[in-house]
């Protein structure tokens, strides 16, 4: 006889769930719960969540998102009626945009991060030249924090770096921010184990890059440690906050406070290869005592790590 599974059974995670996209993360769960969604539109129905056939079917596939509170609340309804562990899918929704706010496209992304990076030659000894050569950066704590209206206004970094040769005297930050930030308006501050020096800011890109000059020349092996503050002028809100790692990186700490009447719908940790690619760690975060969150990663490979945010 024929014995039907339970919701809450325990059946294998599609591979679509661990890394996405949602559109079709959901296609594989409804294909192997093996439901019609006139069903699973029932099942949602019987525990006080409704959603028309055709919502689902175009969240499938991918021709339509959830974005909305209440879409949110049917995402997490699916994961119970298709056998999910919690989260699994609202992880994978990616951060919203408040309607006229629009991410720019991957080839956007790249051309203003290489009208960002060109600065550097202004920097560097000759053009071409790859800054901190004579550094590997040991361990990173960004603190960020982010108005009422959701965006960021101050960020701080601690940086431990060590050095693979004797004579790394500074070090030089690359900062790309969102799209409306103004530039010239914000503000590099040296706080501790540096002082400030040469400034570049992008006409063309929300990017700048600085340097962040030592009192003296370390010895190889040594390490050092400094902290700056940026000062931004955003007229968008934050989406999320990613760190590039160039070069095999201990641990890095990213810390986000909110406004205690404006925190996320949800944020993710997240850690991607590449920029196009989906994530290798995807995981949810939750916002403790003073409105922080915090995510902690360890022997970080070169690659993007940070947080995604989901506002309602």
């Amino acid at each position: 006889m024929h014995q039907q599974r339970k919701e809450s059974g325990t059946a294998p995670v599609p591979n679509a769930v661990r890394s996405g996209p949602f559109h079709r993360a959901l296609s594989e769960a409804v294909e192997q719960r093996g439901l019609s969604l006139s069903r699973i539109r029932a099942h949602l129905a019987a525990r006080g969540v409704s959603a028309a056939e055709s919502t689902l079917s175009y969240w499938q596939r991918g021709l339509r998102h959830p974005s909305t509170p209440r879409s949110l609340d049917v995402v997490r309804a699916l994961e119970t009626v298709l056998g999910l562990p919690s989260d699994s899918l609202i992880v994978l929704i990616g951060p919203h945009r408040r309607e006229g706010d629009r991410r720019p496209s991957l080839p956007e992304l790249r051309q203003s991060w290489a009208e960002t990076c060109a600065l550097l030659d202004e920097l560097n000894d000759s053009p071409g030249t790859v800054g901190n050569a004579k550094l590997d950066v040991v361990t990173v704590v960004d603190l960020l924090t982010l108005t009422a209206e959701g965006r960021t206004v101050e960020i701080t970094s601690t940086m431990v770096v060590r050095a693979r040769e004797s004579g790394a005297d500074g070090f030089v930050v690359t900062h790309q921010d969102e799209e409306g930030t103004d530039m010239e308006a914000t503000s590099v501050i040296a706080t501790d184990g540096c002082r400030r020096g040469r400034v570049r800011r992008s006409a063309s890109s929300p990017g700048m890059v600085f340097e962040l000059l030592f009192d003296r020349g370390l010895t190889e092996g040594e390490t050092h440690t400094f902290a700056f503050t940026l000062r931004l002028a955003a007229s968008v809100r934050s989406t999320c906050f990613h760190r590039t790692v160039r070069s095999r990186m201990s641990a890095y700490l990213l810390r986000l406070r909110f406004d205690p009447d404006a925190i996320p719908a949800r944020c993710v940790k997240t850690v991607r290869e590449r920029e196009e690619l989906p994530p290798v760690v995807n995981e949810p975060l939750f916002c403790g005592p003073g409105a922080t969150v915090s995510a902690y990663f360890e022997d970080l490979d070169v690659g993007i790590a940070g947080i995604d945010l989901i506002w309602e």
